[in-house]
């Protein structure tokens, strides 16, 4: 409420700051080049990704050098947007061009190529009848670091990018060390995320095994992605990038089947589909 002094009409109230600081968890993938003939680099990259307009983050992996400048245009010509560089022999490239320097990491995730094709079959929503979740205080988490996903060599299959939208149905277990992105439709698990996996779409995803992995839907930004589990118990579960961690989740979905999506202003809701 501003005060107005009757004297002088002057305003006592608090300035509005000028920033703030919210956790928010990011996904982005990393790219690994062997090369720097960005004839080669732009041929396999139209391959991959043949949405041109997908917007990934992407972290430039490079055991070569390179010139940065160039491969930065090339990737946002190929609808990437690069956001920075591992540290090695790009940093004083990085440095100039005001791109991020993410440190090296050790043993990389285990990236797994579908055997299906992508089809055009969409999963149904849940019947009426849900339970809503009684909580009042939706689980979001804060100050978390960014998350990353390894890109390495894999057939366009397994970053299905179309015009339209098509679902990926995955009918083997995600083990620990595995992830599984899918680009441009949902992405239907009917198998288990075992702890230590991942599965990342950019539209909803649909576990109907047991999920202890990692769970993002919406990983570019879609607020109206949402994720249904069978049996929900994920060490972290994002929804366009709002996420939430094991220790934070509502006690009383553990273990049921739920919903998950993302409300402007609340966070992540959970829904209770049904007891099981």
């Amino acid at each position: 409420m501003t005060v107005l002094d009757s004297d002088n009409q002057t305003s006592n109230a608090a300035p509005t700051p000028a920033l703030a600081f919210y956790g928010k968890m990011l996904t982005f993938s990393r790219l690994q080049f062997n090369t720097n003939d960005l004839s080669a680099i732009e041929s396999q990259l139209n391959e991959t990704f043949s949405n041109k307009s997908s917007n990934i983050p992407i972290l430039i992996d490079s055991e070569v050098e390179q010139d940065l400048s160039a491969l930065v245009e090339l990737l946002w010509s190929c609808g990437l947007q690069p956001i920075g560089v591992v540290t090695g022999m790009m940093d004083s490239q990085a440095r100039a061009q005001r791109l991020a320097i993410f440190p090296a990491d050790g043993k990389r995730i285990e990236r797994i190529v579908p055997t299906k094709k992508p089809t055009a079959q969409v999963s149904t929503a849940p019947e009426d009848g849900r339970t809503e979740s009684t909580s009042n205080d939706p689980a979001t988490a804060v100050n978390e670091p960014l998350t990353e996903t390894t890109i390495s060599d894999t057939s366009a299959e397994s970053l299905a990018s179309d015009d339209h939208i098509t679902s990926l149905i995955y009918d083997q277990m995600l083990r620990s060390g595995q992830s599984l992105n899918h680009v441009g439709g949902d992405l239907i698990l009917t198998n288990s995320v075992n702890s230590g996996a991942e599965a990342i779409t950019d539209n909803s995803l649909h576990v109907y095994g047991r999920a202890q992995g990692r769970l993002v839907a919406g990983a570019t930004g879609d607020k109206d992605a949402r994720i249904f589990c069978q049996v929900f118990n994920p060490s972290l579960v994002s929804v366009a990038g709002t996420y939430c961690l094991r220790d934070n989740l509502p006690p009383h979905v553990v273990d049921k089947a739920v919903q998950v999506r993302f409300v402007e202003g609340e966070g992540l809701v959970f829904t209770v589909i049904s007891d099981t």
